[in-house]
Parts: structure tokens; sequence; C-alpha cells
């Protein structure tokens, strides 16, 4: 018999591979692309700008931000091809949609399998399957109203395209900045399920939209992606401050949980929570702090109540407030979250085509022990 190793339910603790892409460092709070903070990434760059060091491993200089537009900027656009399947889909999820039309559109493309192709034809799938992705979730939004799909504008970049595409409007300054940070946070987390997903296809050499299509469909599950608009709700449910301790007393009494809370990995604030609240106070408001509040008393009564848990805000709570504040509507904040993440997944994927290890690994079997005879139940 082979000799097998235990490990954590779920994987976790389990370093699985080497990445120069960035990492998550739990009990300090603190996360990197890279060899850059991520947090002073969104406070100091552009989405393409970070967008181009996940992708070519360095931040860009002018001249090469500048081709770097100039090289996606034909990826944008739907196509016809697009144009004509996206009102089938409509009446699915954003993120179903997504599934359906990411994958066709790579495939009309097409796309090779990674084992295949060079590093720059990989990289030029990665650049157009990023570039399209907010087009397609804007475009099945406005469908999904009865308007119809927008192409984006020549003279906006990533994060004001991506409202303008969604609103119809074009954005202030104040708003796409705010909405751009939190793209560029939420560009990377280390070995999530989603991008782990979209490892794990890659390395079977599959092509990069199938490995994005998989991302996607780990991420469509509400226990990863599906936060922000339920710690919204949640501040809904409160309503006012007299009742914040009632509420969270009464969740956690039922034993449920309270979303925008609690990590896997994070056993301090989360960076991303922590910068989201600052750009959630340059709005200023009834909603910011009322959400400060709620948040200092759930952090108070969690540790009350479950102590030795270090349970904190994540990034989903002041990410809903963000969003909110910015006019994205509650059915688009995965969606948000999706259009920034792709990045993140190509980066893993264009990284993990380099290794020709497929990931495989064994289950334990404890069901009945085998053989036993094959006996037909008789009518």
């Amino acid at each position: 018999m082979p000799e097998f190793i235990e490990v954590p339910r779920g994987l976790d603790r389990v370093i699985v591979a080497d990445t120069e892409i960035g990492d998550v460092r739990g009990e300090e709070g603190f996360y990197h692309y890279r060899q850059y903070d991520a947090v002073e990434l969104a406070r100091r760059c552009s989405f393409e700008q970070v967008w181009h060091l996940m992708i070519h491993g360095a931040l860009p200089t002018a001249e090469q931000l500048a081709d770097f537009k100039a090289a996606v900027a034909p990826y944008r656009p739907l196509t016809a091809e697009l144009l004509d399947l996206l009102p089938h889909l409509n009446g699915s999820s954003p993120l179903d949609g997504l599934r359906t039309a990411l994958s066709a559109a790579c495939a009309a493309r097409p796309m090779r399998p990674v084992l295949d192709i060079d590093d720059e034809t990989r990289r030029d799938d990665a650049l157009f399957a990023c570039a399209v992705t907010p087009a397609i979730l804007c475009g099945m939004w406005r469908l999904s109203q009865g308007q119809e799909p927008l192409q984006p504008r020549e003279d906006l970049g990533y994060a004001a395209n991506y409202l303008y595409m969604m609103t119809g409007e074009v954005p202030n300054e104040e708003l796409a900045r705010a909405i751009e940070q939190y793209m560029i946070l939420t560009i990377d987390h280390g070995f999530n399920a989603s991008t782990f997903t979209a490892r794990v296809i890659a390395s079977t050499g599959a092509d990069l939209g199938a490995a994005l299509v998989g991302a996607v469909g780990a991420l469509s599950g509400p226990l990863h992606g599906g936060a922000p608009s339920r710690a919204l709700d949640a501040l809904d449910a409160i309503g006012s401050v007299d009742n914040i301790d009632s509420w969270i007393r009464t969740e956690l009494e039922a034993g449920r949980r309270i979303m925008g809370f609690g990590h896997a990995v994070y056993k301090t604030d989360d960076p991303r929570s922590v910068h989201l609240r600052d750009v959630a106070t340059d709005f200023d408001g009834e909603l910011v702090e009322f959400a400060k509040t709620v948040e200092r008393r759930v952090v108070e009564i969690l540790a009350e109540v479950k102590p030795g848990r270090k349970l904190y805000t994540n990034v989903e709570f002041f990410a809903g407030v963000v969003m909110e504040l910015a006019g994205v509507p509650r059915q688009m904040f995965t969606p948000t979250f999706t259009s920034s993440r792709v990045v993140g997944w190509s980066a893993n994927i264009l990284e993990q085509a380099h290794d020709s290890k497929i990931i495989r690994p064994r289950a334990r079997y404890i069901g009945p022990p085998p053989p036993q005879p094959v006996e037909i139940p008789e009518e």
C-alpha cells in the first residue's frame, strides 16, 4: 500500500503550490499582490496598472500602460455573437449567465488548451477574457431591467466603464474611484475556493476559458462570493441603533451566521475592510455612521459570546456599504466582485500553466467494505 498523507478537512493550512502572485498573512492582517501591499496599490494605482502587474509581473511605465490599454481596448466591447446570445440568458442570475456567455465567448475566439500554446498567446487570451467580462455582466443586468446592453466608452477607465455600462450614466470621479479601489482590493486573495478551482482545471492543460468558467461556478456559492448584499440586508433588518444589540443576540442565539464578520484566514482586522471603511467614511452620511456602529457592536458581542474566536469585520461588510453609496444594485454586488477577481484567476491560470503536474488528490473511502457479492434485487 502507498503511504498517504492525512490533511485537515477543507485543506485548511495546507500548502499545495508555490506562487509569485501574492499571499495572505491572516495573523498579521496583511496581504499583497506580488511584492506590493495590496491596500497601498488600491490607494495609489489605477485598476489597469494593477491588472498589468498581475498579468505581466510588474507595474507599468507610462508608455507600457498606454500600450496595455491599447491592447485591451479591442476586447472590451460585446461581440455581435454575444449581443445575440445574452437575451436568451435573460432571467438567469448574472453569474449563471456569465458562465454560459463567457464560455461561448472563449469558444468563439477560439481558445486552445494552455498546454498547447505559448506564454504570449496565453496572456492574450487572459486579456480578452478579463476585458469582456464586465460588458457581459453589465449587459445581462440591463437586459434584466428591460434595457439594452451598452458598449464601453473609449474615454473611460475600467471601473468608470463598469458603472457606465451598468447604469447608463457616466459616474463622477469620486464614485468611480471608490469602486475602482474596491475592485483593486478584490483582484486576488490567495488560494480561495474559486482560485484553487481555476488552478485545478488549468493543471489539466485545459484552455483558459474552461478554467475561468469553473472559477465562476465556485464563486457563485453563497459561502464564497455572496455575502456583500447579505451584509447590507442585515443593516436593513436591524433598522435603527436601538435594535442593534437585540438583533445581534437573537441571530447568535439562533445559531445563524452574521454576514460580513469572520474570515477563514484573518484572525485580526481584514485590511480590505479597514480600507473600505475609510473609503465609505469619505462619503459620510447616515448609512456610514450606522454601519460603523453596527460593526463595533457586532465585534464586541462576538468577543463576549465567542471568546477566543477572533472574529472581525471582513471585506463584505463595508464593500456592501461602498457599493450601495456608489449606486450599484445589490444583485450586482457579487458580479462586481467577479469583474475584478477574473484578473486574479487569470494570473493564477497563467502561473499554473507553467507546471505540467496535474492536481490529483485522493479521497478516503468510508463506505461498506468491498468487495461484496453483486446481488440484483428481485421485484
